[in-house]
């Protein structure tokens, strides 16, 4: 088994990096010669889409002749899906949603043609179905605060 093991905290003690790594402490419990690629996206934080990668993506023309390595670091991340057979991610939520260093990882794996494609009924995905475990951390809303009215 090889697990694609994703952190989206900046924080090195967040609640959700514990959760992820319980996950991936149980996978390896069912399966001990798992192998594990690490992404931690906190620490290391993809760039947000570049122009290059922009142009890459704006037609179809473009995408079958995309400039030079426009798509590099894009392919390496769909290349460390295609070899997973379970990926594990820990995120936190931020303002009701994920992190945008999450947010920059899927922009870069969700591609025409290479990881999904457009039909008249939807977009479908390409790759072949894998677990995925999403371990998500957030604080507790606080508890409104009373309203006073004043006449």
């Amino acid at each position: 088994m090889h697990i694609l093991h994703i952190d989206g905290s900046p924080r090195q003690e967040s609640h959700s990096r514990q959760l992820s790594a319980a996950i991936v402490n149980k996978l390896r419990e069912v399966a001990p010669g798992a192998s594990i690629t690490r992404r931690d996206l906190g620490l290391e934080p993809l760039p947000h889409t570049l122009a290059s990668y922009a142009a890459a993506l704006a037609s179809p023309a473009t995408l079958a002749a995309p400039p030079e390595g426009s798509l590099d670091a894009s392919e390496v991340l769909i290349q460390e899906v295609e070899a997973a057979d379970v990926i594990v991610i820990g995120t936190p939520m931020y303002n009701h949603t994920v992190p945008s260093t999450i947010k920059a990882w899927i922009d870069q794996i969700l591609r025409v043609n290479r990881t999904m494609k457009s039909t008249p009924a939807g977009k479908v995905g390409i790759l072949h179905d894998r677990p995925v475990f999403i371990g998500v951390a957030s604080a507790p809303l606080p508890a409104s605060a009373p309203i006073s009215r004043t006449s």
